[in-house]
């Protein structure tokens, strides 16, 4: 064999070594940016009410250091020789090293009256701002030195290769992650994992010093520099499907079917979408995607005509998401078309991260606070319509023949502003009648009125999305009347009124909604009621008369009702009702063996524990059954039914006592419903909980 073969056997293997250890550590630092994401959510949902708010500004937090990181590479790449780059990423390394573990320290848990959002990004930033940062440089870095080490080769299938290992990461933690491992384990084996992309991360960057004065002298003339329009497009086409990701998974989650892991659908098509786009040319194509495209934006137009009840939950759901997926497709498959020469990679990637920053903090920060509505869906919407038709528009090879191009301007603008009235009209007919419409970090809350006072049956009525948070009679006595899931038939009236005595009762309520369970309050009564969210104290004065009309006397702490009650000194409760689930929505932390462990601190040694466990989805009964058990207390399951006359609700409590007499009260014991708990399910903890082993 002659020395040339020689050479170009080498020469092979030393290209398939590249890729490899390349694609490897990309590979490892998607898995690793974005699971890192659910396990710090994990962490510190609990110190902030599980609201699902606290995940949209984790998100704002993650494109925001994600921005930076692709900012910091930008500049690097430009700026800064080969050898500089290597060894200043080198310190990065190193510096982020020295953060591990990632375990939020204590001392940034609320104490109620500060700004959630700006303490939960000082809380990230402490905790993970330098890994995930070191993390976010990655994937543009290291496709920068590849195209720098390999001179001619396309480095975007890359980029295909880390939006492969995010979706990994994002759909293997619910299943095969969460219900194995507690967060603490979780969160030291995330830091190894972290040291071993490091080493590989530092390997690269020395021998891309070793190798950088090769690699110059090969390279060759530089392409010409982008426009600030391209640039502009770039990040307008990255920043609609951001903003449709956020905003189709709310609706889908608040509006239509609150189901259990739902965010996993959208997000996972999202990834996919780039993943496609970007690994070959082939699986994008505007003969398919446009008449999709077209499709889609036709049938999200027509399904806000129909009413709730014509369309079902899981149509609509399959509607919004595969509508999703394909204005993904098309937005990031014009941005593969529209990519650079690798010499302006860094760029390109800049403007991908600038506009996924632009939806993120519009959808997280600028919408609730401007917006007492949902509004965001549909300026996505038409957003996105407006962005795929102009980039169609300015490409002869896209326009219809035979027509000019003002022509199809005002076409395009007809269609978006016509398209955006339709979904905006949508939430105009969702709050137009209601009394008050209000939004906050909790998220958006209105009252509505229903009946007539003429008629005797007008009441108010308080709802998140669409799950009531009480209701109340406005005329007559009947404003006196505990309904919905709170009536005396439910296990919330038969927890306060069978376990009276003949002295005043002490009741405690974490979850205070419009009042509804102050009705049950007597003269020498004292109650104690919990709320995280301000707003739904100013609606329930406003609108509702429970807090006026108590009988009893009341004292309101707003703030989490956990965290509160850890604070405060036993309050020896006879009754302590646990009600601060948002419908199909479960704050894990109330339910952990330490929850209960408080609960029991402030009960008196006889007093009643009731859990409100209501639940579509998720059997959480179990749940409540072992912790109460590790604390060597019995408990029952009661339900009752729907009841118009009573206007009470279906409901599911779990009731927690050593009253034995109590709990084998007729009453409670005619309404018992207590089922076998199902194999595999553990104890939650505050280092572990999994909704995968309890979904009906």
């Amino acid at each position: 064999m002659d020395s040339i073969a020689i050479q170009r056997q080498a020469a092979a293997r030393t290209s398939v070594s590249s890729v490899i250890l390349y694609g490897s550590t990309i590979f490892l630092s998607a898995f690793l940016l974005f699971q890192v994401q659910p396990i710090i959510g994990k962490l510190i949902l609990p110190w902030f009410g599980g609201s699902a708010s606290v995940w949209t500004v984790c998100l704002l937090f993650f494109q925001l250091v994600l921005l930076g990181g692709y900012l910091y590479t930008h500049w690097v790449v430009g700026a800064l020789s080969p050898r500089h780059q290597s060894w200043l990423h080198i310190g990065v390394l190193v510096a982020a090293c020295l953060t591990l573990p990632i375990l939020p320290s204590a001392e940034w848990k609320p104490l109620g009256d500060e700004d959630p959002a700006l303490r939960i990004l000082g809380l990230l930033g402490a905790t993970i701002g330098l890994p995930y940062f070191a993390l976010s440089t990655t994937g543009p870095l290291l496709q920068a030195w590849f195209a720098r080490e390999r001179p001619g080769a396309v480095p975007y299938r890359l980029f295909a290769l880390s939006n492969l290992g995010s979706m990994i990461a994002l759909i293997g933690y619910p299943l095969a992650i969460e219900p194995y491992s507690t967060t603490r384990w979780q969160s030291w084996g995330w830091s190894a994992g972290f040291v071993v992309f490091a080493a590989c991360c530092a390997f690269l960057a020395l021998r891309g010093a070793r190798g950088a004065r090769q690699a110059v002298a090969q390279a060759g003339p530089a392409s010409a520099a982008p426009t600030l329009g391209r640039m502009a497009l770039w990040a307008a086409l990255a920043a609609c499907p951001s903003i449709l990701l956020v905003a189709v998974t709310s609706h889908l989650t608040q509006n239509i079917a609150p189901v259990p892991m739902l965010w996993l659908p959208p997000l996972a098509l999202y990834l996919l979408s780039f993943i496609l786009c970007f690994d070959h040319p082939r699986w994008y194509r505007r003969t398919l995607y446009v008449p999709l495209f077209l499709a889609g934006a036709a049938a999200l137009a027509w399904l806000p005509t129909q009413g709730t009840a014509d369309v079902s939950p899981t149509w609509q759901i399959v509607i919004y998401v595969a509508a999703l997926f394909v204005f993904c497709m098309i937005c990031h498959g014009e941005l593969s078309r529209l990519r650079p020469d690798p010499s302006h990679l860094t760029g390109f990637y800049l403007m991908l991260s600038l506009g996924g920053a632009m939806g993120g903090l519009f959808v997280g920060v600028i919408a609730p606070n401007f917006f007492a509505a949902e509004f965001e869906l549909a300026i996505g919407l038409a957003l996105t319509v407006a962005v795929v038709l102009f980039v169609l528009l300015r490409d002869p090879a896209a326009r219809l023949p035979g027509l000019p191009r003002p022509a199809l301007l005002l076409g395009a603008a007809l269609s978006t502003a016509a398209y955006g009235a339709i979904h905006a009209h949508q939430q105009y007919d969702d709050v137009g009648g209601a009394l008050e419409v209000g939004r906050n970090f909790f998220g958006a809350l209105r009252v509505s009125a229903r009946g007539s006072e003429a008629a005797g049956d007008l009441r108010h009525r308080l709802l998140h999305g669409s799950v009531i948070h009480g209701q109340q009679y406005m005329t007559g006595e009947r404003r006196y009347q505990p309904t919905t899931y709170y009536s005396p038939i439910g296990g919330a009236g038969m927890a306060i009124t069978l376990s009276r005595g003949s002295g005043p009762q002490s009741v405690g309520i974490v979850g205070l909604g419009a009042g509804t369970l102050l009705t049950y309050a007597r003269p020498e009564d004292r109650y104690r009621a919990y709320e995280i969210n301000p707003l739904v104290l100013d609606m329930a004065r406003r609108h509702f008369t429970y807090l006026q009309d108590v009988r009893g006397k009341l004292d309101l702490v707003l703030g989490d009702g956990r965290l509160a009650l850890e604070r405060e000194p036993a309050q020896g409760f006879d009754v302590l009702l646990v009600d601060a689930f948002s419908g199909d929505s479960v704050p894990a932390h109330l339910l952990t063996q330490e929850a209960f462990a408080l609960y029991f601190r402030h009960l008196k040694p006889d007093g009643v524990l009731a859990v409100h466990v209501t639940n579509r989805f998720l059997d959480l009964p179990p749940i409540v059954k072992l912790a109460a058990e590790r604390h060597g207390y019995p408990s029952v399951l009661v339900s009752n039914q729907d009841d118009d006359a009573l206007d009470a609700y279906h409901s599911d409590w779990v009731l927690v006592s050593k009253r034995g007499a109590l709990l084998q009260h007729p009453k409670i014991q005619a309404a018992r419903n207590d089922a076998p708990i199902r194999p595999g399910i553990r104890h939650w903890t505050d280092d572990f909980s999994s909704l995968l082993p309890i979904l009906k």
